[in-house]
């Protein structure tokens, strides 16, 4: 059966194209540097979004479109897999991204609940065979049942905390199997609504547990695949442990996990956290733990995870910057954890969300490439530390200085000189070149 009849594959037709099922600017076969845009790229489609969203929001019942709606139960997970490798083509996606639910209904009890994942997983492992498509991660969603109310690993339930495990140890499992570049943990709700009744200490030496006992059993079932570790501030949690990348890299410190674990990077939770989704960016870079990116942008004027399809070019030349700085995202990619509006409910919606989401990180991808290749940002920033380079400032680099010679420094000084930062010229430089890259 065809899901998305009234859709061909989708091609490149470059910027002129009126036609709104093509790219406009992601050409995958187009080299930028030493890769093509689909080895910088590596696009995934999240499963949740895209396959089992309904439209349902606080005000309204589901109003999304799909082919297999009429369904239920099993038959509708397996036609859901049928839909999600017809899009993956259509798309000429190389990944996808999924949470142990979405794919599979649960049952009753775990096993239940396992024996119906290992059905579908059959199903995918099948398909994947003749698709180019991969997996880039897969999850367990500790969140959306009940039984999840006072979180997971940190709950203070020891029954809750073994389910978890069990989840995470199928989870586990499964990702070897399909070949999973990666696994995420995202703590949904592992943190706390109100210290009057939270032993943090306990919640967090728990997560730390849960962690290494993750990083064992992998070792132990020979995955090889990142772990990766989604910040968020808040949403559902009042308070959530993995509140940003910085907050996370002390807890990974804290505990000897840094080692095993990189980032996954949303935007919209970036900005959940009074961050651009740059600076989360560049946090994880330059500390060695960019692993991955949950592609997406939220809505300014509202104050909640929005999960939009992003569009802005500012925000994606500035997020490839920091990715290419990186040298890439190795085994992670630029999954796109995004839902179409309420509003944009029929089945073709889907691919022109993709589509605008790809073509915007390709704009960002070639004018950030250029930024760099031009030294635009590098020359600027080096002349502007430039006072390191010699004299007191480079014995402050060198580790020469203390306070004592700091003082005899400037004691005597009368005039310290300054410069502009020039910011305003630099955010007008950027627009140039996004206004003449093509």
């Amino acid at each position: 059966m065809a899901y998305f009849e009234n859709v061909s594959k989708i091609q490149y037709e470059g910027p002129t194209s009126k036609n709104a099922l093509a790219f406009k600017f992601y050409n995958p076969e187009e080299i930028i540097g030493d890769r093509t845009m689909e080895e910088w790229l590596r696009f995934g489609v999240a499963y949740w979004h895209t396959f089992t969203y309904d439209g349902t929001d606080p005000f309204g019942h589901g109003n999304m479109i799909r082919p297999w709606n009429h369904l239920k139960g099993m038959e509708l997970a397996k036609a859901r897999v049928e839909a999600a490798f017809e899009f993956f083509e259509k798309l000429n996606a190389p990944f996808f991204c999924f949470h142990d639910v979405d794919i599979a209904p649960e049952g009753e009890t775990l096993r239940e609940t396992n024996k119906n994942l290992d059905e579908i997983v059959d199903m995918i492992e099948d398909y994947m065979k003749t698709s180019k498509t991969k997996l880039l991660w897969n999850t367990a969603n500790m969140f959306s049942h009940p039984r999840f109310v006072h979180g997971a690993a940190t709950s203070c339930n020891a029954d809750v905390f073994a389910f978890s495990a069990a989840k995470v140890k199928k989870g586990l499992e499964v990702a070897k199997r399909l070949g999973a570049e990666n696994y995420v943990f995202w703590g949904g709700r592992e943190g706390y609504e109100s210290l009057l009744n939270t032993d943090m200490r306990l919640e967090q030496d728990n997560l730390a547990r849960f962690f290494q006992m993750a990083v064992d059993y992998a070792k132990e079932i020979g995955f090889s695949g990142q772990f990766l570790i989604e910040p968020k501030p808040k949403e559902p949690t009042k308070h959530q442990y993995d509140f940003d990348v910085a907050t996370g890299i002390a807890f990974l410190k804290k505990y000897n996990l840094d080692p095993y674990f990189k980032f996954n990077i949303e935007a919209n939770h970036a900005t959940l956290a009074g961050h651009t989704f740059e600076h989360e960016l560049r946090v994880a870079r330059i500390n060695g733990m960019l692993g991955s990116v949950d592609a997406n942008q939220g809505d300014p004027l509202l104050g909640w995870d929005t999960d939009e399809f992003p569009t802005d070019l500012n925000a994606t030349t500035l997020a490839m910057y920091e990715i290419i700085k990186n040298g890439g995202l190795g085994k992670g990619g630029l999954n796109f954890d995004a839902k179409v509006r309420r509003g944009s409910f029929e089945p073709e919606d889907l691919f022109r969300a993709h589509i605008a989401g790809m073509d915007s990180f390709a704009v960002g991808l070639k004018v950030a490439h250029k930024l760099i290749e031009d030294h635009v940002l590098d020359d600027f920033i080096a002349n502007r530390y430039r006072s390191y380079n010699e004299g007191i400032g480079k014995e402050i680099i060198q580790g020469k200085a203390d306070f004592k010679t700091l003082e005899e420094h400037v004691l005597d000084m009368k005039e310290f000189k300054n410069e502009s930062g020039r910011v305003e010229e630099l955010r007008a430089l950027v627009n140039q070149y996004l206004l003449t890259a093509f």
